[in-house]
């Protein structure tokens, strides 16, 4: 399967000023992420609150210019594109935000809110009309609807609306960020059974941004693992939930609440310790290591690179580069 879009070493630091606009460092929010989206596949993107996922969907679609990096769809640098190319190239990937009761324009129509982006780029109305309810039709909204407002709707036909809107243009790749987790956990379902069957039947490849496992375990055919702004591991779906390298993703999964009452029941494990570092300040060498149970001192000078550590399986840890049991079978 042919890769639609590979990003390589995209960084952003935002830089923070004092009240007479002397320089204070800066927040480091994405630092050197690469990965690659598969054509018609979608890659489920994971971590805490705080690192870098949303922030790397706006590099991205560069609604945030990155300080360093390549954003390659279809083979074209993106970072490199300017004007009405840029413009084209954002009819191409669409995003759908986290909130869909702050997305969507209060002042327009249910049907409006889907037309508009063909009207900023230069379709009649008419014509927008037109191809507007084919995908609210598409996303399960009836044509009565049509002329209602974002504040008739639930949250999840808010989502519906959200999704409509960022299918209109007919893109190739759509970016969800957190696109379910302001919803109800029966809204949720409904809304990701949507995604996949509109993936189905538009051809799309996905982006799924999400803190939740159990929603990018059904959403994604490839998984990558951010912590505080960097890539931890990385590698298909099955090969990363049922043999995690990296400490952090064996904390992030044991955490996970299970409906196996054994396993409810048994010993916990401390893998976390701590509270995630601040950006403006990261740890020296690998980042996690403030709150990693197999710390060494070493961590503390070496920033460990990703590694191979199964077909297109990879983890960055020092440890697990020796192949410790440990760290293998935790």
């Amino acid at each position: 399967m042919e890769h639609i879009l590979e990003v390589a070493d995209v960084s952003k630091t935002f830089p923070l000023r004092g009240m007479f606009g002397q320089s204070k460092g800066g927040v480091s929010a994405v630092n050197g992420v690469s990965f690659t989206l598969k054509s018609q596949g979608t890659l489920g993107i994971v971590g805490e609150s705080g690192c870098g996922k949303s922030t790397l969907a706006r590099l991205i679609m560069r609604l945030i210019e990155p300080d360093q990096g390549q954003v390659r769809y279809k083979n074209e640098d993106l970072l490199k594109l300017g004007g009405s190319d840029l413009k084209k190239m954002r009819k191409r990937i669409q995003m759908v935000f986290q909130n869909p009761y702050s997305s969507l324009n209060p002042k327009l129509t249910i049907l409006d809110n889907v037309a508009f982006p063909l009207w900023a780029n230069g379709t009649g109305r008419a014509a927008a009309s037109t191809q507007a309810y084919r995908y609210l039709d598409a996303v399960g909204l009836p044509k009565s609807y049509a002329a209602k407002y974002p504040h008739h709707l639930s949250g999840g036909q808010r989502q519906r609306v959200a999704i409509a809107r960022a299918l209109v243009l007919e893109p190739d790749i759509v970016i969800a960020d957190e696109a379910v987790s302001a919803l109800d956990k029966s809204v949720q379902a409904q809304v990701l059974n949507l995604f996949q069957d509109l993936k189905k039947e538009f051809d799309l490849s996905l982006i799924f941004i999400s803190h939740d496992l159990h929603v990018v375990e059904y959403m994604s055919d490839d998984v990558m693992v951010m912590y505080l702004g960097g890539v931890v591991e990385k590698g298909p779906k099955e090969e990363v939930f049922a043999n995690p390298r990296h400490p952090y993703t064996q904390a992030l999964l044991k955490s996970v609440p299970s409906v196996d009452l054994a396993v409810r029941k048994a010993p916990e494990t401390v893998l976390l310790k701590g509270d995630l570092p601040s950006p403006l300040n990261p740890p020296s060498g690998c980042r996690f290591r403030t709150r990693c149970m197999f710390t060494e001192a070493r961590c503390a000078q070496n920033v460990p690179a990703l590694v191979e550590v199964g077909e297109g399986h990879h983890a960055a840890c020092l440890l697990v580069h020796e192949g410790m049991a440990a760290v293998q079978n935790l």
